[in-house]
């Protein structure tokens, strides 16, 4: 299946409404000439939401960093799924390593959000990812296969087309300390992931993109992108300057339309 690049950013807790609104504009002028090869999408912290909504339409994606699995309740400091969708927001961010290793979010957690995401119509992005210790022990497969069972397996079949995203994030090559994955382990560690989408959702695993984040940077975008299984790239700081964001996607679309070409 021959899929446009699936490419964006999740700015954390560093850019202020203004800041993120400033970004978007200017990105949303950058890639006007490329949109229609991209499925590019921009992740700010919830008070940039909704400016960072109306500033691009829908030409650009925004998502939601995290979403409560309940739409009402005795939930302080939670977002429930009703109001992101009120400000035009449908798109979330669902088991990041920080959420699962700072704020302690389990499997479980992740499964509710997933489960009401899909029962509201959103498309979750699924982080899922195996710590160094892990990698270390020879459990970085089967870490992550059981991320995505227990994470995504209360959904059908029917209903992950266009509204399940992967993110192979490996936990030791994430933030300003992490060492990136090589093209090769993260080409071995998408076919992983693949195989166990095909044993949750047959055929329509095959349809679910899965991007690769974790310290890419302009030096090895274009070789991770250049492997097969590489859907897309989640890139963190290295894409919060516009123009250098654009000149990794400028240089990284045409490897990756060359590749689905072959």
């Amino acid at each position: 299946m021959t899929r446009k690049l699936y490419i964006g950013t999740n700015t954390k807790m560093f850019q202020t409404g203004s800041e993120a609104e400033a970004f978007i504009r200017r990105m949303d002028e950058l890639i006007d000439d490329i949109r229609d090869r991209l499925e590019f999408f921009f992740i700010p912290s919830y008070t940039s939401l909704e400016r960072s909504v109306k500033a691009v339409g829908d030409r650009i994606r925004i998502g939601a960093q995290n979403m409560a699995w309940e739409e009402r309740g005795q939930f302080t400091g939670e977002i429930s799924p009703l109001m992101l969708d009120e400000i035009g927001v449908r798109f979330v961010l669902i088991g990041h390593s920080e959420r699962r290793h700072v704020f302690r979010e389990t499997d479980e957690d992740e499964a509710r959000k997933i489960r009401c995401a899909a029962d509201h119509g959103f498309t979750s992005l699924l982080c899922v990812g195996e710590t160094a210790e892990q990698k270390n022990s020879g459990l970085a497969a089967a870490s992550v296969m059981e991320q995505l069972k227990q994470s995504a397996g209360t959904l059908k079949a029917e209903e992950v087309p266009g509204k399940l995203w992967i993110a192979y994030e490996p936990v030791w090559a994430i933030g300003k300390s992490g060492v990136p994955a090589s093209a090769s382990y993260a080409e071995e560690m998408h076919g992983v992931i693949r195989t166990a989408l095909r044993e949750l959702f047959g055929p329509n695993g095959d349809d679910i993109p899965i991007l690769y984040g974790g310290s890419v940077n302009p030096s090895n975008a274009v070789d991770i992108i250049s492997r097969k299984g590489i859907d897309g790239l989640f890139i963190g700081r290295s894409a919060w300057d516009p123009e250098r964001f654009d000149s990794i996607i400028r240089e990284v679309l045409p490897v990756f339309e060359s590749r689905n070409d072959d």
